[in-house]
């Protein structure tokens, strides 16, 4: 299992999913509504890792981390 996190506005709390690539948890986040919509716009981070891999391999225990852009000022 790995841990997915989704930061800032998309206010979901974290989940657990069976996924062997980040193209695995890409295909499941598309069936999450709220999550769906933002996944085009969001980076990406394998445990504080940057990556737009999807053929990344990922093991038990990995943290998904979904960072939707943001604005600061």
């Amino acid at each position: 299992m790995v841990k997915v996190e989704f930061l800032g506005p998309i206010g979901l709390e974290p989940i657990e999913i069976e996924a062997d690539t980040l193209k695995d948890v890409s295909k499941a986040l598309q069936d999450i509504k709220e999550v769906s919509s933002w996944l085009d716009k969001c980076a990406v981070a394998v445990n504080d890792v940057m990556s737009n891999d999807l053929s990344l391999k990922l093991k038990d225990g990995d943290r998904v981390s979904i960072l939707p852009p943001v604005c600061g000022g």
